[in-house]
């Protein structure tokens, strides 16, 4: 009897990882969220708010900034590869208070979630205007999945350089 639930056990795994799924890349990029907001905006959280105005050097900007281009970022990108509108909110600024810039950050993972959640995988062939120029949504889906990748590496180096473990350095 053991064997028997065991195979069925094993039969239903295999159905299932060998199914299609109906969005791939949509499901890949929602599979990959949580990961990433959960890593990135403990990373903004762990940096002290005095130094969200610290840059390593004069050609790099400054934590803060790095944080409200993440906002923007999120906002823009989830926005042009889902075919959803991105959300009215008031520009992050590199000065705004760290509380200020945690809260619009994990406002736009959100927006992300949602947006995410209504991709429609055969929209991917459209192109759509950002940062100027006209991209496909499936450009702007690879351009996300990079900048959130890039985002965490770059909080996690001033993190560093600050002397604080970054957040997938600990145990």
């Amino acid at each position: 009897m053991k064997r028997m639930h065991t195979a069925l056990a094993l039969l239903v795994l295999a159905a299932s990882a060998t199914a299609q799924v109906k969005n791939p890349v949509a499901a890949a990029l929602k599979d990959t969220l949580p990961g990433r907001q959960k890593n990135t905006v403990a990373a903004v959280e762990a940096m002290p708010a005095d130094k969200f105005s610290y840059k390593p050097s004069a050609d790099q900007m400054t934590f803060g900034h790095l944080v409200a281009h993440m906002i923007e970022s999120n906002n823009s990108f989830c926005s042009a590869a889902s075919a959803v509108p991105a959300p009215k909110v008031e520009e992050a600024k590199e000065t705004d208070a760290k509380d200020k810039l945690v809260a619009a950050l994990k406002a736009s993972f959100d927006f992300c979630g949602n947006a995410l959640a209504k991709m429609d995988d055969s929209k991917l062939g459209e192109m759509t205007e950002g940062h100027g120029q006209q991209f496909s949504r499936a450009r702007f889906a690879l351009i996300l999945a990079g900048s959130w990748a890039d985002h965490y590496a770059e909080a996690a180096m001033y993190l560093r350089l600050n002397g604080i473990l970054p957040p997938t350095a600990k145990k």
